[in-house]
């Protein structure tokens, strides 16, 4: 029922969502009961985007996003009170994102803190500090986010695109801007962009958690009700794009692997009746192995992926198809398959299955839409930028109404030579005129304004170790369930010893490969008629190899289990192994271990760990060439041999949470998962070496990519021990000071004081399962920067050498708790940490004393002693087209 509360005006509720007005200022608010855990999504988004740019300050909404984590009136790093330290200290996720037509703010957190969450983001909306100091540093931030991006030619192909497709609108420039504007945009014109949108009567406040509404209501007015409205109008975007009078291409040349190919049309405004159409054809084209582009393009080798997308957006936006070609395949050729895919759409229309299928997929995620209080809120989010935040919830609605010929007529409408812009993006080696349409039209949400519905209760305070029901339901097959109240979602995670480091000493890739094909269609049915019965209810399965684990993560309706259930033990049982779709596979993976010779990030770690491990152990990397060379020795034979000897059941765990019933799935399983026949791998086996760190200390190891105007940076050496040494813990809060997370010394550092990088991390990898794990250091830098990059990352890792102090340990305990609280907050954070749970050999129990064990650990120097600043240093080094060649080290 909704809150009586006088200083707000009660507007409508829909789907459970409540909406608010504060009568002082004008500041919407939307608020959602969910008590299924002990959390609240807090999120303000401003109605201003990049559309609302122009030439000379193209991303400065992205710019002041940046600025507004910088500090404000009572949030600032003087007071000790810096929105990182407030809010990562307890736990929060918090971040920002911006868009096209809208900027969010979000924290994640314990639901005790949301007050603190209200207070930061009003002491923001009109106090923060947008000063130059701060736009000095951030701007190189951001100069480096840009750069980042540059380095994906698949990004770079879409930034062309979208420019050239559009000639007046500002969807022209992307979100980030051009590099020009980043670095010369003057601070005035940020305070005044600050200035002209950032006001309570252009926001919408979102709390989707566990509150009391009353209290909640008070805690906002707290906070906001002081703010005053904007003194003048907010300025709304009103230039239009001119009608397309012709064809468009554009094409991009770069050092690459793979070609890319975009095809892209002018698309309807997100509250447009003809999105739905449009949306629903999309999947129809690229969504699973039953879409046309996958049967006529992916499963014949001539693409890795092809995707496409129908923009939601205020106004109009593209339908774009991109394709990631394979290795010799030619544009023309696949250009030609999309058109006359789409011809074929326009002439003949699509059939009531492959619609049906669609909406299945689509009624499935919006489903998952409601699995955790961050998800609501995103989803609501986007809603809110295009227009009227109830389209998130009549939106499933609106695409069940879809029909074929609607699909058909939509097609004939907008897929047309002349709304269309083609972009080729060329690795460099080492017809018909546009139908009118009126854009005014708007899908009519008035029946969305229906009665709240019940919240989501939780059975408050029980210990996980109640909640879950353990069944052994055959000799070793470990069923994990729990029954959690969101609303007809069910997540299934498994796993199976049957993972990478099983494959034969000859061929590494045996068991990665293995689980590739189990999708790939079984001895009863092809892959399509898989694809086709999942679809139909919307469900996914999903394989892959870890280490020692082949697992498998099934998302569906809890009506569907039977159905997944089925489905999955087929395909674990008697997988086909067709030489098709063997060779198929390979040259799709072939093509992408090609793109990772592009990526920075990718090649510097291979280097790092290649001279920590020796070859066979389960964490070192081979080079990508190698990796290649074993792809295309493989054959199907290998693969159904190591699946014969290797998979079944025997150290089996299942993990089922969601709207469930916990002795009906036990049966289910227990039932299909009797007919695999019993594996002989029951443990894991002994490491066949131990790291060490080959390289002499500090040396420098280069590699260099061309075109790639940003660059990695490793720093790392082996720790000797894993994740179960009575070191681990305090190791791991250690390292969080270091560079866990945002409000960690490298991030406070190098990236906010000093305006280096926008990331830089500490980690520890490679410690599961008995295995001698490595800790590192990588961060990203542009070439210019990457001396003194190195050198800030250094100077920090020795001050870390010497010790914390007692408020950097306490505040990171925090964090650890109150994260691992947050993350527990849906059915995929709940299934996943089980799992990784049980396949450690520790009872359910030990997930509700981890924070407490968190709480009480100690630490000291000493606790340091497993890593050094000395050791090696790996990089890649970019080279831009023209100019001098710069050697950088890179991640």
């Amino acid at each position: 029922m909704p809150s009586d509360n006088s200083n707000f005006q009660f507007v409508c509720s829909s789907g459970g969502i409540d909406e608010y007005q504060l009568k002082s200022n004008g500041l919407r608010v939307l608020t959602m009961k969910d008590s299924s855990a002990p959390v609240a999504t807090v999120m303000v988004t401003y109605h201003v985007g990049s559309r609302n740019e122009a030439i000379g300050f193209t991303g400065s909404t992205h710019l002041l996003e940046h600025l507004m984590f910088k500090g404000s009136k009572n949030f600032n790093k003087e007071k000790g009170t810096s929105v990182w330290s407030v809010l990562q200290n307890v736990g929060a996720s918090i971040n920002a994102t911006t868009w096209n037509d809208r900027t969010n703010y979000y924290e994640l957190l314990p639901r005790e803190f949301v007050k603190t969450a209200l207070e930061l983001e009003a002491d923001r909306m009109r106090n923060a500090f947008i000063n130059e100091s701060d736009r000095q540093t951030e701007m190189t931030v951001v100069r480096n986010e840009f750069e980042r991006g540059e380095n994906n030619p698949k990004h770079a192909l879409e930034k062309a695109v979208w420019a050239t497709a559009y000639s007046a609108h500002p969807y022209h420039h992307s979100t980030i801007g051009w590099r020009s504007d980043i670095e010369k945009v003057p601070i005035d014109r940020l305070k005044e962009f600050y200035s002209t949108f950032y006001w309570p009567n252009n926001a919408t406040l979102t709390v989707i958690g566990d509150f009391d509404i009353d209290q909640l209501l008070n805690d906002v007015f707290q906070s906001f009700g002081s703010i005053q409205k904007s003194p003048h109008s907010i300025p709304e975007a009103y230039t239009e794009e001119p009608d397309q009078e012709g064809p468009r291409k554009v094409t991009v040349r770069r050092a690459g692997e793979l070609g890319v190919l975009q095809i892209a049309y002018k698309s309807p405004k997100a509250l447009h009746p003809d999105y739905c159409p449009l949306d629903i054809l999309s999947l129809v084209l690229t969504r699973g192995k039953s879409s046309r582009l996958y049967r006529s393009i992916v499963d014949k080798g001539l693409a890795s992926s092809v995707t496409c997308d129908a923009s939601f957006f205020k106004d109009e936006g593209l339908f774009i198809i991109t394709a990631t070609l394979t290795p010799e395949t030619k544009h023309k050729e696949v250009k030609q398959i999309i058109l006359d895919e789409l011809k074929k759409i326009m002439d003949e229309g699509v059939t009531e299955d492959e619609v049906n299928r669609a909406k299945a997929q689509n009624n499935t995620q919006l489903a998952f839409s409601r699995d955790g209080t961050f998800s609501v809120a995103s989803y609501l989010n986007e809603a809110i930028a295009v227009g009227d935040w109830k389209m998130y919830v009549e939106l499933p609605r609106l695409l069940n109404e879809v029909k074929p010929s609607s699909i058909q007529q939509v097609a004939k409408k907008y897929i047309v030579e002349d709304r269309q812009t083609i972009g080729y993006f060329f690795p460099k080696g080492d017809g018909e005129k546009a139908q009118e349409y009126n854009t005014k039209d708007q899908v009519n949400l008035e029946s969305a304004e229906n009665a709240s519905t019940s919240s989501l209760e939780s059975p408050g305070g029980a210990k996980l170790a109640e909640r879950v029901k353990v069944t052994e339901i055959l000799p070793g097959v470990e069923l994990y369930a729990m029954k959690v109240p969101v609303k007809d979602v069910v997540t299934i995670q498994g796993s199976i010893l049957a993972g990478e480091m099983f494959s034969p000493k000859e061929n590494p890739l045996v068991g990665s490969f293995t689980a590739k094909m189990l999708d790939q269609g079984t001895k009863k049915h092809t892959k399509f008629e898989i694809s086709e019965k999942l679809a139909s209810v919307g469900a996914t399965i999903t394989f892959y190899a870890g280490i020692y684990h082949t697992r498998f993560s099934c998302k569906c309706l809890s009506k569907d289990l039977p159905l997944v259930f089925d489905i999955l033990v087929e395909q674990l049982r008697e997988p086909s192994f067709s030489e098709e779709d063997f060779n198929s596979l390979v040259k799709r993976e072939v093509a992408r271990f090609q793109e990772l010779k592009q990526n920075t990030d990718h090649q510097a770690e291979t280097s790092l760990v290649q001279n920590i491990y020796q070859r066979g152990h389960p964490n070192y990397m081979y080079s990508s060439d190698e990796t290649i060379q074993f792809a295309k020795s493989l054959n199907a034979k290998m693969l159904a041999d190591f699946h014969a000897a290797n998979y079944g059941t025997g150290a089996t765990k299942i993990v089922v949470v969601g709207d469930i019933q916990e002795e009906v799935v036990a049966q289910l399983l227990k039932e299909k998962f009797s007919t695999l026949p019993k594996s002989p791998n029951n443990s894991i086996p002994p490491l066949p070496s131990k790291g060490s760190m080959e390289t002499k200390k500090g040396e420098l190891i280069k590699i260099t990519i061309n075109d790639k105007p940003s660059s990695h940076l490793y720093i790392g050496n082996a720790i000797g021990i894993d994740k179960e040494h009575e070191d681990y813990i305090p190791l791991f809060l250690a390292n969080y000071i270091l560079g866990g997370n945002f409000s960690a010394r490298l991030m406070q550092t190098v990236r906010d004081k000093e305006g280096l990088t926008y990331h830089i991390r500490s980690f520890l990898s490679g410690t599961e399962f008995g295995i001698d794990g490595f800790w590192g250091v990588t961060g990203s830098f542009a070439p210019h920067m990457l001396d003194r990059g190195e050198k800030a990352t250094v100077e920090q890792v020795e001050q870390w050498l010497s010790g914390a102090l007692e408020t950097e340990l306490e505040n990171k305990k925090t964090t650890v708790t109150g994260s691992f609280k947050v993350r527990l907050a849906t059915t995929s954070g709940l299934a996943e940490s089980i799992l990784h749970n049980a396949e450690r050999g520790k009872k359910v129990s030990y997930l509700d004393e981890y924070p407490i064990v968190i709480e009480g650990m100690e630490i000291n120097v000493q606790n340091w002693q497993f890593v050094s600043s000395n050791e090696g240093k790996f990089g890649v080094d970019s080279s831009l087209g023209c100019g001098p060649r710069i050697n950088c080290k890179g991640s």
